[in-house]
């Protein structure tokens, strides 16, 4: 669980969909040897600043433990390898992050107090400076200095981002007219929202249904009765779904139940006690709800056209040979 707090801190990044900041999928293990360069080797330049090998392997490091660790594997150098032969693609993704980095440092500063309060929330779940320094390890940094200046760097992004994205507004009569060209991207299926609490008796599914009648939490009855796994340490919420996916007396009772009632129902897994907290219909989605998306995809698509502008006025140049890798030679 430690691990998990410190990972979902490490992936919370910047909203904005133009940056793209994962590392390029894994291509098929290779044998392939390390570069050997002079780590201050020059590999691009973004209008006044150069980059040297070192900070370009730094940024691959930090993109390659995103890709694992939103797979749920922690970092290790042996992974590498196997994606060495996106080195030089993933030069060009280095060189474009690192010219909104120079944009963003020019339009404003990083709130030291924030990340003060995420580096202590980071190392505040760990026991001993050692087991946070192997949990950093394992989300592809090497030091506490190393996540904070990472730290600081996308703070710092996502505030220029947001305030670049907050020049763009649009007014009703936009919105609607985007809503009713494409209305066909606002179709959405029937979808219900649902808790439950599994047990293998009926008895137990009517004493259980007593107690929440008589005001027991559900939440708290599902972590310590529920007899599903996968439910009961969140309380029974099964999160949201559509019809079909569960088994048919579930399903019923998910789709054509009341909702905020519990309901007893018994399928070959045992009795659930039922708790639906919101079904939506299908169709096409009301206007009221569409337009924040359609504001949101305006402005974020109106942004991207600023920054690829912005962007493009700075003067850059990257030398791909000087991140690539060599084939190992054939063993015999």
């Amino acid at each position: 669980m430690k691990q998990f707090l410190l990972t979902a801190l490490l992936l919370s990044g910047v909203a904005l969909a133009q940056t793209d900041t994962t590392a390029p999928a894994a291509p098929a293990p290779a044998p392939i040897a390390a570069p050997a360069q002079d780590p201050t080797v020059v590999v691009a330049r973004v209008g006044t600043m150069t980059y040297t090998l070192a900070d370009y392997e730094k940024a691959f490091r930090f993109a390659i433990a995103r890709v694992l660790n939103g797979q749920g594997i922690g970092y290790g150098e042996e992974y590498l390898t196997e994606f060495a032969s996106a080195r030089p693609d993933f030069l060009k993704q280095f060189v474009r992050d690192r010219a909104l980095d120079q944009l963003a440092r020019a339009s404003g500063q990083v709130d030291a107090a924030l990340i003060d309060t995420q580096m202590q929330e980071a190392r505040a779940d760990f026991e001993t400076d050692a087991e946070f320094l192997d949990a950093l390890r394992a989300t592809g940094y090497t030091s506490a200095d190393e996540l904070r200046a990472e730290l600081e760097r996308r703070a710092l992004v996502s505030a220029y981002l947001e305030k670049v994205q907050g020049r763009f507004t649009f007014g009703d009569a936009l919105v609607a007219g985007f809503y009713n060209l494409h209305r066909a991207e606002f179709q959405r299926d029937p979808e219900a929202c649902v808790k439950h609490i599994l047990v293998p008796t009926q008895a137990e599914a009517q004493a259980i249904a007593r107690d929440l009648a008589g005001g027991a939490d559900f939440a708290a009855v599902a972590k310590a009765k529920s007899q599903d796994p996968g439910s009961a340490a969140q309380g029974g919420d099964l999160g949201c779904f559509g019809p079909g996916e569960m088994v048919a007396a579930f399903d019923t009772a998910s789709f054509k139940g009341p909702v905020n009632q519990v309901q007893t129902v018994q399928s070959q897994f045992g009795w659930h006690l039922v708790l639906v907290t919101k079904r939506t219909e299908g169709g096409v989605m009301p206007l009221t709800e569409a337009a924040p998306l359609i504001r949101q995809k305006l402005s974020q698509d109106a942004a991207q056209k600023y920054l690829d502008a912005q962007i493009a006025k700075l003067t850059t140049e990257s030398f791909p040979e000087k991140v690539a890798v060599v084939a190992a030679p054939a063993t015999k």
